[in-house]
């Protein structure tokens, strides 16, 4: 292929929606959209970019387990605990598909080393916030700070990897993103028994200020500056609905239940639909005029992205429910110290880690049937552990807990990777950014709607039928999620690229 001809390709324009553009399988194609379109990432350079990716993630879950001790210390209230949760996730989703765009037009690097600087100090400023409120404060900046950094990651490695190199780093993409999940809450709940220098729960912030001070010189070295060869301006329509139909989702069903339920959250949470509606048809209008949107429509005829994507939703929403709730029902049921409580999970992490490293190999076999033998095996842990808390509650020991989160550890670990390489498989360079937006938004945005919706369900339920109770209930909706994301899995492409 000529270079004339590779360039012609690489740069067609994103907009368009023939099928030609969108969806040739021709081998031309194919081949162009494997190739990286800046300098190659090294392995150090690839470290780098997960470290950052590892960050926000981390900060999401680990405060689970040191909210008991922030309300004792700063005397928060429910109300204002949740907000210190949904106002970091809210940021952090409402912004991410902007991240994405920016990192587009004036180049990853830069904005990688913009948001791992900010997110150093906006966690400084968690740490020593002196009340309640100057702490909901700096966590919502701290997601904001997040959202610059973490969509450059999967850019960049999309834009400066290709063929087997790509699927081995998206691989560990996801690896690095279900372990961080995970052990956010061990090290959370390390960090705060470990009361470092008197610092208690404020130790959970401040540790990322040497990590983000490393992941900077890192980044200096080892990171290759790409961008999109044709820049989009910002989509400030796209935008400011897109935050308006995130936050009257979120907020409403993340603080309804510590608010009591007041009339704001219902008059909110029914804007939803609207505001989402007009969301839809700003970007599809513009996305027909030859525009670039925010969310371009266009994006979801890549097939990959079209099929992988509803299967991120009920995984994530199960994903970062349990996770809330296993923090809740461990600390205040079991009554585990925190160092216990992230034991716990430590099989889970284990199995996940485990899982991860053997997904390319067995992808390489069987294809995208990895993520419904993978949804199988977590269904299977998620059962094994209701039948553990029916049985033994409220004397369910460590040993008890093992098997079903194992099992379902290693069921995620087969998922998550394989779902993340097919949604982006096909989605061309140039487009790296908006794709990879669009990937970690969803994947955000329902990780709190499972904190939201899950966390509400078991909390609401616990006062009357008991907190062994309410946690088989919920393990069951988990369990209709799970069962979701198994017939949707059906549907995907066979072959993983």
């Amino acid at each position: 292929m000529t270079e004339t001809q590779t360039r012609t390709i690489r740069t067609t324009p994103a907009t368009s929606t023939t099928p030609t553009t969108s969806t040739s399988t021709t081998p031309t194609t194919r081949a162009t959209r494997a190739r990286p379109s800046g300098p190659a990432l090294s392995p150090l350079g690839l470290f780098t970019v997960l470290l950052g990716a590892a960050l926000p993630l981390i900060d999401f879950f680990i405060v689970n387990v040191a909210l008991p001790t922030m309300d004792r210390d700063l005397h928060a209230g429910p109300a204002v605990l949740e907000l210190v949760v949904a106002g970091y996730g809210v940021a952090y989703a409402v912004l991410l598909v902007l991240g994405g765009r920016l990192g587009d037009t004036f180049g990853r690097r830069r904005l990688f080393l913009t948001g791992m600087a900010a997110f150093g100090v906006t966690s400084l400023a968690c740490g020593l916030a002196p009340d309640a409120w100057s702490l909901v404060g700096a966590r919502v900046a701290q997601g904001a700070a997040a959202a610059l950094m973490l969509p450059q990651v999967l850019a960049t490695i999309h834009a400066s990897t290709s063929g087997s190199r790509r699927a081995r780093a998206l691989s560990l993409y996801g690896a690095t993103a279900g372990l961080s999940m995970v052990a956010g809450q061990i090290l959370g709940g390390v960090l705060v028994a470990a009361d470092i220098a008197g610092t208690g729960w404020r130790a959970v912030f401040l540790v990322n200020v040497p990590v983000a001070l490393i992941g900077l010189v890192l980044a200096v070295r080892t990171v290759p500056e790409t961008r999109s060869e044709r820049p989009a301006p910002v989509d400030v329509p796209g935008t400011v609905l897109l935050a308006l139909s995130l936050i009257t989702l979120m907020v409403p069903l993340t603080e309804g239940r510590a608010a009591g339920w007041p009339l704001w959250t219902w008059l909110v949470l029914g804007a939803f639909p609207f505001v989402a509606a007009a969301f839809y048809v700003v970007e599809r209008r513009a996305d027909r005029a030859g525009l670039v949107p925010l969310l371009p429509p266009s994006l979801f005829a890549e097939r990959g992205l079209r099929r992988g994507l509803p299967i991120v939703v009920p995984f994530s929403i199960g994903f970062g429910g349990f996770m809330f709730v296993i923090a809740v029902a461990l600390q205040q049921g079991l009554r585990y110290g925190p160092v216990e409580a992230g034991l716990a999970l430590v099989p889970m992490a284990t199995a996940f880690f485990v899982a991860s490293l053997l997904g390319p190999r067995l992808v390489g076999r069987y294809g995208s049937r990895v993520v419904t033998a993978g949804g199988l095996l977590q269904a299977v842990g998620i059962g094994t552990l209701m039948l553990a808390v029916w049985r033994d509650w409220p004397d369910l020991s460590l040993a008890g807990l093992l098997p079903g989160v194992a099992l379902a550890g290693f069921g995620q670990g087969l998922q998550l990777p394989v779902l993340i390489r097919i949604v982006l498989a096909d989605v061309p360079s140039e487009r790296a950014g908006v794709g990879s937006g669009v990937m970690v938004t969803t994947q955000q945005s329902a990780l709190a709607l499972g904190v939201a919706t899950l966390g509400t369900l078991f909390l609401a339920l616990e006062p009357s039928a008991g907190m062994g109770d309410a946690l088989v209930s919920t393990l069951a909706a988990q369990l209709g999620a799970i069962v979701m994301t198994l017939l949707l899995s059906l549907r995907l492409p066979r072959a993983v690229s």
